[in-house]
């Protein structure tokens, strides 16, 4: 054989040595999160593409926002989310006397070693479930914004990182209930996706009272995914195919937010990176190694709705209020942003 030949033998057998690998991990990655969104199923009824919009987001590295009135299941989803994945886990209850000490952690001088020692906070687990992060004061809900950005906290001049995978999973009444504060924009902005549970149906809810009459489904619940397992979903997520064109679609949806005369403010740079994050997830949750547009499109509204502020004249002018007036204009510019031709993977 010639050296050539032997050469071309050589990259063949790698190429295929890699398609293979890629193949098991694509297998692995569906069988994985088949089993996690079985758990979720589990405990919250009629609800299959909030319980996707979770595993998309905590696949992402993201963090999630859920939104609603008082008992839809904001936190036995969050809760359930967590039991399924075997990571460290924790609970914050936000309240108006929470500190933000009681979050990131607190320097204690030690009398006996003389010297000062981190004592850490709440905030130091995989996932950390923030519980009602409205009720807490502008001041503790700041003390988020370092933790979910930069996957670290300051403290007295001292960098402690927080080890990966970390996703915070928020709770939030709607601002106009009493006892609530707005967030912020750029805690809002720091939300790869904002979600409404939403009333279940008729039969939802009955099967609701069914599961829980002797024990509520969370007490069943174990982890199917250890945390060397998910960290493998994550990469293989990475790794998933994004062509220029669909690059260049996401960037232009994101730069429309920004010329639309109904939005004052339109989505940041973050949220275009947001979105092609949580498109390679979806098309992996799909069984594809490849992003399609269908993928941007299916997103816009969870990950970029809650980022914009319409002008005053769009929300008097526009028929629905609220949450569904942002939804309406992104269906909207959507509709008016050509959709690419694009191969369906890496040439």
């Amino acid at each position: 054989m010639t050296d050539r030949a032997t050469s071309r033998a050589a990259e063949s057998s790698g190429a295929s040595q890699a398609d293979l690998q890629q193949n098991g991990d694509m297998e692995e990655f569906g069988r994985l999160s088949a089993a996690i969104l079985a758990n979720l199923r589990m405990v919250i009824n009629g609800k299959d593409e909030v319980a996707a919009l979770a595993l998309i987001v905590l696949l992402s590295e993201g963090h999630l926002l859920v939104e609603d009135v008082p008992g839809v299941g904001k936190t036995t989803l969050a809760k359930a989310l967590a039991r399924s994945v075997g990571c460290t886990v924790s609970r914050i209850q936000f309240t108006p006397d929470l500190l933000p000490s009681d979050v990131t952690g607190v320097s204690i001088y030690n009398q006996h070693e003389r010297e000062f020692e981190f004592k850490p906070g709440a905030i130091f687990a995989n996932i950390v479930i923030a519980d009602e992060i409205n009720r807490a004061s502008p001041k503790t809900q700041s003390a988020l914004l370092e933790c979910m950005e930069e996957r670290q906290v300051s403290i007295d001049g001292q960098t402690y990182f927080l080890e990966p995978p970390f996703s915070v999973v928020a709770t939030q009444n709607p601002i106009e209930m009493e006892g609530t504060y707005a967030l912020p924009e750029a805690q809002r902005d720091r939300f790869m996706v904002r979600v409404s549970m939403g009333y279940p149906d008729a039969r939802a809810e009955l099967a609701m009272l069914h599961n829980r009459e002797q024990q509520s489904p969370l007490d069943q619940l174990a982890a199917v995914v250890t945390r060397q397992q998910l960290q493998r979903m994550i990469e293989t997520a990475r790794n998933v195919f994004v062509s220029p064109a669909v690059e260049q679609y996401a960037v232009n949806i994101a730069q429309a937010t920004r010329r639309d005369p109904d939005i004052r403010l339109g989505v940041s740079p973050r949220a275009t990176l947001h979105l092609v994050r949580a498109a390679k997830v979806a098309a992996a949750l799909d069984g594809r190694e490849f992003v399609l547009p269908d993928d941007i499109d299916a997103l816009v509204v969870p990950v970029l709705a809650h980022r914009l502020l319409l002008t005053r004249r769009s929300l008097s002018d526009n028929r629905v209020g609220g949450v569904a007036a942002h939804d309406e204009v992104l269906r909207r510019i959507v509709r008016n942003t050509p959709v690419p031709l694009v191969a369906a993977r890496m040439a």
